[in-house]
């Protein structure tokens, strides 16, 4: 989930019934003389509500970010998510992250119509198109390691990692002509999982949650979002999340890529083949059948092109490219 200033935004739909108590929390949050001027939805987000705040007051105008859980899922486990989020932020205060600045949540609903995280807006958008597609991957594997470099304590250090699917959930592709293939990717994460030396993983890092600023010659990104999912664990599983996403925007070679340019950045990832194996596909895994869950938020961001048809055939590639590299 991630924000894009040009994707396309909806109106100030902030005074509607159903959200003044959320209203009412986030004024009582302003400085002194400041004023909500207005509200407008974010488009790019597929687990929460996304809308950028307009404040006004004597010393200007600046804007902040409201992210509200709205989806019954996703209110039930808010608690946790937001929670998590909050803490992560006033960690990465100090870190060498483009993270926003924390500055109140209710996880609960205590205040709020929908349990919310109220942040500072950060600069740049989001970019998912092939255009400086290369480019912008180096940039992510240097952010990416940064991130895993990030430290903490035994009071700050996030939740064990999760994985996000298992044998029993995996939904295979009702019109593959590889069944077999399927089968036998099912089958190596029927394993434990390989011995792994931990750090702080993002958990969530991909070409959605990443912000970026300048020109295709200087870019360079300005933020990282979307840290309700924080976790630790191996940095094989951040960087087969990476993996995954980018052979689904730009095709299977640049996914492949990524580990490589990873380790050029000074990472370190599992030395035996077995690993990398199970991490990059209990990570694509959970993208079956046909990924349509992250395409929804990337054709709001103007892939269009991402059809369901397109990201299952690609899934498919890179699930039988990972066999090839590392069985």
């Amino acid at each position: 989930m991630a924000i894009d200033e040009d994707s396309g935004r909806d109106g100030d739909d902030f005074g509607a019934p159903g959200w003044a108590a959320t209203r009412a929390w986030v004024e009582k949050r302003l400085g002194a003389g400041e004023r909500l001027a207005g509200a407008e939805r974010l488009h790019g987000g597929w687990t929460s509500q996304m809308r950028r705040l307009h404040i006004s007051g004597p010393d200007g105008r600046r804007a902040l970010v409201l992210r509200s859980f709205v989806k019954p899922f996703f209110v039930q486990h808010a608690d946790g998510l937001l929670s998590r989020e909050a803490a992560v932020l006033r960690l990465l205060g100090g870190a060498d992250v483009p993270a926003a600045a924390l500055v109140d949540v209710d996880s609960t609903a205590m205040h709020c119509d929908h349990p919310s995280l109220l942040m500072s807006l950060l600069p740049g958008i989001v970019r998912v198109h092939d255009r400086g597609a290369d480019q912008r991957a180096d940039l992510l594997a240097a952010q990416l390691l940064r991130i895993h470099q990030v430290e903490f304590n035994t009071e700050t250090r996030p939740r064990t990692w999760q994985a996000w699917t298992s044998p029993e959930r995996v939904r295979l592709p009702g019109s593959t002509a590889r069944p077999d293939l399927w089968q036998r990717a099912v089958d190596v994460i029927r394993q434990d999982p390989p011995a792994y030396q931990a750090c702080f993983l993002h958990r969530d890092f991909h070409p959605g949650n990443v912000l970026f600023e300048g020109d295709e010659d200087e870019v360079r990104i300005s933020g990282v979002v979307d840290w309700v999912e924080t976790s630790w664990g191996p940095a094989d599983l951040d960087v087969a999340h990476c993996s995954t996403a980018l052979a689904l925007l730009h095709g299977v070679p640049m996914g492949l890529s990524f580990a490589d340019r990873y380790l050029a950045a000074g990472g370190r990832l599992a030395e035996q083949r077995a690993a990398q194996l199970y991490w990059r596909l209990i990570d694509a895994l959970a993208f079956a059948p046909d990924a349509e869950k992250v395409a929804v938020p990337w054709r709001e961001l103007g892939r269009t092109d991402l059809t369901p048809a397109l990201l299952a055939s690609r899934l498919e590639e890179y699930v039988l490219a990972i066999f090839e590299r590392y069985s």
